[in-house]
């Protein structure tokens, strides 16, 4: 909130009169607490607060408006109206973008200024977290990337942010976080103190952490295993990631210390159609033949890459009266063998869930058995907010994108791991 209010002030002197800007919460009381805020900032920078009207005005005739917008409707009061910067606080609170790309076609002016702006801020939750993660954040999870909109030719950016980055706030209440902690609900304490959009109430994998289990990607010891895995798509999408096994503790250069024996997905390969604004049409494929993906593959791979063996799915060996999918990519190069495809664990063997999440638990030190690189963007997309089966509750929900999630489940299956179990406790002995 203060850096929205900081956002539009620092172009007061610039533009004066043509510089317009309007301020947006859901709910009136909401806005009550914004108006609060602005009025402890804005005095000491000459401007007036006319309460009648609820809008904030610079002797230089620059103005800010502070309104709330409820529902998608409300935001036809604002048809016809001109607005050099547009802001929107805790964004999520609306269930659908629908308001904020109303009000995008309001940002326009007579005047010369050039630096016209929408700016938005949020926490993760609410209503419209899955719209607002879909569009400002999986094209670009780890933020600071520039997005284009080929439609209207604005670009959007996330600027990711934790708790531990608020200073005034660390600095003038140090025990906050800890009141934070106390909430008892994990995941709202991993959005809270982390900004972690991946987390999802009901989702199948809880574990799931974006600050944990995904890197910055580096350079990876040459003389790691290296091996691929792949699910198949056509009119859904597929995904394919690339591994390195550690053969040995590994600091990565940001700190974590890599276990022996984790995987490290460090490339991505994923065939999904693409909106002309840049955002991806939902579980819809390329279409793309097994020759077109086995090429995209080897492409991908450099020089000397040394790729130890590839898993995918087995629905790709299947024959229909000609080759399978898997001979036909084999056939350009690209070659695999039947994944295993178990999924609930049965008759004492872990099926592929409970192997997936046993890499996410990680050892006996907390240390994750499995990485993603921030460069792996479907699986960091879409792993976090797959949902239980309402009929099945210990299987996934195969109508959402699970195409990475099985992707990757097919490495973790190929490489089965179980954390120790911790040595029984030493009992006393007393001697007579």
């Amino acid at each position: 909130s203060d850096f929205l209010l900081g956002d539009f002030l620092q172009d007061v002197p610039t533009y004066q009169a043509a510089w317009r800007g309007i301020m947006l919460r859901q709910t009136y009381p909401e806005l009550e607490e914004l108006i609060a805020r602005s009025l402890e900032l804005y005095p000491g920078t000459g401007a007036r607060w006319n309460e009648q009207k609820k809008t904030w005005v610079w002797p230089n005739g620059a103005n800010l408006k502070m309104r709330y917008c409820e529902s998608d409707k409300d935001v036809l009061r604002y048809h016809g109206h001109q607005y050099t910067w547009i802001g929107w606080d805790e964004l999520t609170r609306w269930a659908t973008l629908y308001p904020y790309r109303y009000l995008r076609s309001r940002l326009r002016s007579a005047h010369a200024v050039p630096t016209k702006r929408i700016r938005a801020a949020s926490n993760p939750g609410g209503a419209g977290h899955a719209e607002v993660k879909a569009y400002f954040i999986d094209p670009a999870p780890q933020g600071y990337q520039p997005i284009r909109d080929e439609t209207t030719g604005l670009e959007r950016m996330f600027i990711p942010s934790r708790l531990e980055n608020n200073l005034i706030l660390m600095a003038q209440d140090p025990t906050y976080i800890n009141r934070v902690k106390g909430l008892g609900n994990a995941n709202l304490v991993r959005a809270l103190l982390e900004g972690d959009w991946g987390v999802i109430e009901g989702a199948f994998f809880n574990e799931w952490s974006q600050a944990r289990h995904v890197l910055r990607p580096v350079p990876l010891p040459d003389f790691w295993l290296r091996f691929r895995s792949g699910d198949w798509g056509s009119a859904k999408p597929y995904s394919f990631h690339w591994w390195a096994v550690a053969s040995d503790d590994w600091q990565h250069p940001d700190g974590p210390i890599i276990p022996r024996g984790a995987m490290i997905a460090y490339r991505e390969l994923y065939g999904i159609k693409t909106k002309p604004d840049g955002t991806f049409e939902a579980n819809v494929g390329v279409k793309e033949t097994a020759e077109e993906v086995a090429a995209r593959i080897l492409a991908l791979e450099l020089e000397g890459e040394e790729i130890k063996y590839g898993v995918l799915d087995p629905s790709a060996f299947a024959e229909d009266g000609g080759p399978s999918i898997g001979e036909r990519m084999a056939k350009k190069g690209a070659w695999f063998g039947k994944a295993d495809n178990k999924r609930v664990s049965a008759k004492g063997a872990l099926g592929g869930h409970d192997q997936f999440r046993n890499r996410l638990k990680g050892d006996g030190d907390g240390r994750p058995m499995i990485y993603w690189f921030s460069n792996c963007t479907h699986a960091i997309r879409t792993i976090p907010v797959l949902q239980h089966d309402d009929k099945q509750p210990e299987d996934i929900n195969t109508d959402m994108e699970d195409h990475a999630y099985d992707d990757c489940r097919y490495a973790a299956m190929s490489r089965p791991w179980i954390a120790k179990a911790p040595p029984p406790p030493v009992k006393d002995r007393v001697r007579n």
